[in-house]
Parts: structure tokens; C-alpha cells; sequence
């Protein structure tokens, strides 16, 4: 089979990917194969009624809970994945996630009775190519297959919101960076610069931080001749506290994906809305993963790097993300400062 090699490169670092070439649907030659990720057996019967229809795609296993499909896709690496979401033992969100490093060459489309905007921003930031809503998958399932095949991304008709629209020049890239900080001094001016461009360039920003810090900012931004209270008054300026607002996203130690992306995208889309440029974009600024970083949750702040990365690719966001400097004392704590950085397509210590 002949490879691809496509060359990936990341702030310093470049990664080449070989990736076999996946056969044209319809192909009589080559089959596509395909797992079945779905704990309801009338709907994994309804999938196999709908492929009897084009016997080239071929239905190589079934499995019924996220960490079997975590498995069999490591050692099957199907060249399709159908998933739905609400299974047991491990989510969709979260085994596409994994999925998506035992198995990248597995295209992965998901299956799901949910239709909420948010949710389909979340599948499609994990991975998957494809959402088709359950309600019109013997009419859209596949159609959905064939436009992945093509290259092309497929969002169910039974979403809400218009997922695919986006204005002519809206495209600009993300930004996903960091600060170690060693002051408090360094912390201000680096959020309030970052604040202070996009309320000034008609963009809206949101703070996810300390009270102090919260509060010190206001004054640094009016220092800068920022109409703090004008923004806060008009929605382009929201400040919440870092603490609070990671409670409600925790799960287990963890940041659940579901939670993060239903709270920060509503935000997100309120802000937008209420900003005044041509395609407006979000600063969001935080330091919840630097709380988490204080309290030794090494795990929970990259899997919340991790989250960010998949909201800026979703999402018309620019995020700066920050950390006291400090607390490396081991080898450990340094693997870790190295696995931070590499979430981030820009590092900056001061």
C-alpha cells in the first residue's frame, strides 16, 4: 500500500506522520473496515442494515463501552470508527481522544442522540471527522461516511446552530500560549497587554483568575486608558474567579470535557456577540491550570492544555494560559514542565 508522509511543524518542533493512503469509497478492491462503538444493540443492528447496502464497507468487530473501543482500535486500526457518546465505562469524547493516539490514521464519526451545538464543537475538537444525529441516521449515516472519505467534514442536518458557517476572512489561526511568571508584576502586565489589544481592537476578552488578580487588572487597564466598565457593561469584558470556575468542570480530579466545553463556549458565543469588530475574536486569559499546577495536579492541567487546544481549533479564541514559576524540584516535575510546553505554540518565562 502506498504511504503518505505529511510534515507537521509546531512553534520549534516538526513531527512527520506516514500515514497509509485510505481507499476511495466505493472501491470494490480495497474494503473499508470498519468498528462499531455503540451500547445499544437496536442501533448496531440499524448500522448493519444500512452497510448491507454497500457490502465494501465491512464491519470488522463490535464493541459496547469506551474503553473496548479504546482497545480494539489500537489493535484492529480500523480505517472507520463509528461512536456514540454516552457509553459506559469510558465517554465518546474521551475515547476518540485516545483513539486518536493509538490509531491516527482511523477516521472516526460519531453517532449520537445529542444535538447540541456545544457537543458537536466538542467531538469535532477530539477528532472525529464526522456527527451525525441519531434521529436521521438511516438517511444521513451514509452520506456522512462517503463525505469523509472525500476529505470533507460531515455535521448532521439534525444539529443546532449553523456549525459550518463562517464569515469570509474569519479564519484567522488561534493562538494557544503560556506564561510562567516569577511576580505578580509580570503576571499584570503580560494579561493586561493581551486584554488591553483585543478590547481596544473591538474584540471582547475573557479573565479566568484570582480575586487579586482580578481585581488588580481592572486598575492596570484603566492605567492603559481601557474602558473597563464600558466593556463589562456592553459583555466584551467578562472576569470570573479561576477557583469557582474550575469546580464546575471537575470530575474525579479531572477537567470533564463536557463540562469545560459547555462552560467556556457559552461564554465565548455572549462575548462575540456583544464584540464590536468585522470578525471579532476572544482573549481568554486564565490561570486555572496554574491552581492546578500549585496543587500538584500535574495530570488535570495538561488534560486542561489539552481541552484548550481543542476549543481554539473550534473556536475564535486566542488563549494565554499562566503559572507561577517555580515548584520543578525533580526529574518528574520537569517532564511535566516539558509536556506544558509542548500543548502551547508559545512559551514565555519571566
Amino acid at each position: 500500500m502506498s504511504r503518505i508522509h505529511t510534515t507537521l511543524r509546531h512553534s520549534n518542533r516538526t513531527v512527520v506522520w506516514c500515514h497509509p493512503t485510505l481507499p476511495e469509497v466505493g472501491s470494490l478492491l480495497t474494503p473499508i473496515r470498519v468498528l462499531v462503538v455503540e451500547d445499544h444493540r437496536d442501533w448496531r443492528n440499524l448500522v448493519r442494515l444500512l452497510f448491507q447496502m454497500r457490502p465494501e464497507w465491512q464491519i470488522i468487530s463490535e464493541v459496547s463501552d469506551g474503553l473496548e473501543a479504546v482497545q480494539m482500535a489500537g489493535e484492529l486500526k480500523p480505517d472507520l470508527i463509528l461512536l456514540d457518546i454516552g457509553l459506559p465505562k469510558l465517554d465518546g469524547i474521551e475515547a476518540a481522544r485516545r483513539i486518536r493516539q493509538l490509531s491516527p490514521n482511523s477516521k472516526i464519526v460519531f453517532l449520537s442522540m445529542d444535538n447540541s451545538l456545544d457537543v458537536v464543537r466538542v467531538a469535532l475538537g477530539a477528532g472525529a471527522r464526522g456527527y451525525v444525529y441519531k434521529a436521521h441516521a438511516r438517511k444521513e449515516l451514509l452520506p456522512a461516511v462517503e463525505a469523509v472519505f472525500r476529505g470533507e467534514r460531515f455535521v448532521s442536518s439534525g444539529t443546532e446552530g449553523d456549525w459550518l458557517t463562517e464569515p469570509p476572512g474569519a479564519n484567522a489561526p488561534c493562538h494557544h500560549e503560556v506564561l510562567f511568571y516569577s511576580d505578580d508584576a509580570v503576571f499584570l502586565e503580560s494579561f493586561t497587554r493581551s486584554i488591553a489589544a483585543a478590547l481596544k481592537a473591538g474584540n471582547g476578552a475573557i479573565v479566568l483568575a484570582t480575586k487579586s488578580h482580578r481585581d488588580s487588572l481592572v486598575q492596570t487597564l484603566k492605567a492603559e486608558c481601557v474602558d473597563v466598565d464600558g466593556a463589562i457593561q456592553q459583555g466584551t469584558y467578562i472576569s470570573l474567579d479561576a477557583a469557582t470556575s474550575l469546580s464546575t468542570i471537575m470530575v474525579n480530579g479531572l477537567p470533564n470535557p463536557l463540562r469545560y466545553f459547555e462552560g467556556v463556549s457559552g461564554l465565548i458565543e455572549a462575548t462575540l456577540k456583544a464584540a464590536k469588530a468585522e470578525h471579532p475574536r476572544v482573549a481568554l486569559c486564565g490561570e486555572r491550570v496554574g491552581l492546578l499546577w500549585a496543587e500538584g495536579n500535574m495530570i488535570a492541567a495538561i488534560r486542561l492544555e489539552q481541552l484548550g487546544n481543542d476549543l481554539a481549533k473550534t473556536q475564535k479564541v486566542d488563549i494565554l494560559c499562566a503559572y507561577p514559576l517555580g515548584g520543578i524540584q525533580s526529574r518528574e516535575d520537569e517532564l511535566v514542565f516539558q509536556c506544558i510546553c509542548a500543548e502551547h505554540s508559545a512559551v514565555y518565562s519571566l
